[in-house]
């Protein structure tokens, strides 16, 4: 039986956004006012001034919880570095009872935390639960999600209403989020962790730069017997890939391919990973024929060349060099 949540650790992620995550911290400060809670913000190696900005400010404001800083000491990774605020813990030295994930471009309405806590508090075979992420134009993001299968990677490329219905179970992006529903994983923006998960089945995988590891952490925990639900009480609002830069992405980064590809290994073994590239290599050849009849270009030129040509190479066991771009300089002014 779980225990209840009564201390909670929230953890937030900085890389070179510190005025962004200056109001994240606030935001969280305010949604954790009254409970016994810590929030930690992790600087992921920025080198651009943001850890002093970070540290001026939890220095000079007025906070209703406990704030302090820590340095990553390197750009390992979304995961890594949310296993540098995890691994911190407490500064009180209590355990806490959850762990809370914030990205630095969420910023929760006042009770967003507390209706997690309640509804992990009541429905105690749930170790995972997340927010319904919204903003101006969209009131409910794409965050909840099933797990990618072959039928799931083939309908996302393939798009195409036959398809799509078809294979409708079998979509990774579950459409329907006005309801609290259970789902298979959830967007890191906005999710809480049981400690006693975390202890069970181990923290995020640190071979992972970007993308796919709350996937993977995910399944283990359904692995483990425990279930994640999607939950509409908390509302968190959301920017979305502030610092990735991923809104601003002509075609996807090497990472993005080879954390694609390590997932499917990683939880089904290499021969699944060669048959979900093809089965999304399909549904990208569906969508070209659909273009030879006026259907407008959705991927990025030369997808079908990189997606291929990784997985051979992934398959024949080499590694595709997959570049870092969030080490590099700030690709524009924060907001």
């Amino acid at each position: 039986m779980s225990r209840p949540i009564e201390t909670v650790l929230a953890v937030v992620l900085n890389w070179r956004s510190a005025k962004m995550t200056e109001r994240a911290m606030r935001a969280l400060a305010e949604a954790l006012d009254g409970l016994d809670a810590e929030i930690v913000v992790v600087d992921n190696d920025s080198r651009d001034g943001s850890e002093d900005a970070l540290r001026r400010a939890v220095e000079t404001g007025q906070w209703p919880v406990p704030v302090r800083v820590v340095q990553s000491g390197h750009n390992g990774g979304y995961g890594f570095g949310n296993n540098v605020g995890i691994r911190a813990g407490r500064s009180d030295g209590k355990r806490p009872d959850a762990v809370y994930i914030l990205n630095s471009d969420a910023f929760p309405d006042k009770d967003a935390v507390r209706a997690l806590i309640h509804y992990l508090d009541a429905h105690p075979e749930v170790g995972l639960a997340g927010s319904q992420l919204y903003n101006d134009e969209d009131p409910h993001h794409s965050s909840a999600f099933r797990f990618p299968t072959l039928a799931g990677e083939f309908e996302q490329t393939a798009r195409t209403g036959p398809i799509s219905k078809l294979l409708r179970e079998k979509r990774i992006v579950i459409a329907d989020l006005t309801r609290t529903r259970q789902v298979d994983w959830l967007a890191g923006a906005s999710a809480m962790i049981r400690q006693d998960v975390l202890d069970q089945i181990g923290l995020f995988d640190e071979d992972f730069f970007l993308y796919y590891e709350e996937t993977e952490l995910f399944l283990r925990a359904r692995r483990a017997g425990w279930t994640t639900m999607y939950v509409t009480e908390s509302r968190v609002r959301h920017l979305g890939s502030v610092s990735t830069g991923m809104k601003d992405w002509h075609e996807f980064p090497d990472y993005w391919f080879e954390s694609r590809w390590m997932y499917f290994e990683k939880a089904h073994g290499r021969g699944y990973a060669a048959a979900a590239t093809l089965a999304r290599g399909a549904g990208l050849l569906v969508w070209k024929l659909r273009r030879l009849l006026g259907a407008p270009r959705l991927d990025a030129p030369g997808m079908f060349r990189r997606l291929m040509g990784h997985g051979l190479r992934r398959f024949f066991g080499t590694s595709a060099r997959a570049t870092h771009p969030l080490t590099a300089e700030p690709r524009r002014s924060e907001p």
